[in-house]
């Protein structure tokens, strides 16, 4: 009997553990629960502020940079060039001219880490340059598949280049006119480092 008494014992024990109720407070052991969660359809979705797109911070002129400085181009297809600062665009970018006539740099945007400095400047008698970033933001509708769309694209670029070649002559007209021989040929010269030139030894 008392055999039969511990054999009854044993026997609830192990229904009590079998118990599906007393799984889930078995912590890690247990079945893991998965949670969903149910958004309501007029539950409104917050925009992240990081998506949005935020305004350039616009970055202060070098010292001793005014409309007329001359800078030395360090970077992009024109480097090692000289170039006439004319204004700082909304973007930040400066605005720079070779001028085009005198050694074919045209209007341009360049980041001020992207050049130096100098002290030479130039008169820019009171020449008006109404150009915005939006001058420089390519046309995306050229984009076509067949071979004859593509040429007929390319016209109107070319169309579109001569345009901007006519605006600059007539921008750049009154700079070049006041300007001297001497200038005209410090701008054609192509800034370039010889052997022991040190560029922080160097005075622009």
């Amino acid at each position: 009997s008392s055999r039969s008494h511990i054999g009854s014992s044993r026997l609830g024990h192990s229904d009590q553990t079998e118990d599906p109720r007393a799984l889930y407070t078995m912590g890690k052991a247990g079945q893991a629960r998965q949670v969903f969660r149910s958004y309501g359809k007029n539950s409104k979705v917050k925009k992240v502020s990081g998506t949005e797109k935020a305004k350039p911070n616009i970055s202060k002129l070098k010292q001793g940079l005014v409309p007329g400085s001359v800078l030395i181009l360090l970077a992009g297809r024109f480097r090692g060039r000289r170039a006439v600062f004319l204004k700082q665009l909304e973007s930040g970018l400066l605005l720079v001219t070779g001028p085009y006539a005198v050694n074919g740099v045209p209007l341009r945007r360049v980041n001020q880490r992207m050049c130096i400095a100098t002290s030479a400047k130039t008169d820019l008698k009171g020449a008006k340059y109404d150009v915005t970033d939006a001058y420089f933001k390519k046309d995306g509708a050229a984009k076509k598949s067949k071979k004859d769309e593509m040429f007929a694209a390319g016209q109107e670029t070319t169309a579109m280049s001569t345009e901007k070649k006519a605006g600059q002559k007539s921008m750049d007209e009154p700079v070049v006119k006041g300007m001297e021989t001497d200038m005209k040929a410090y701008l054609k010269a192509r800034f370039s480092l010889s052997a022991k030139m040190y560029p922080h030894e160097l005075k622009f």
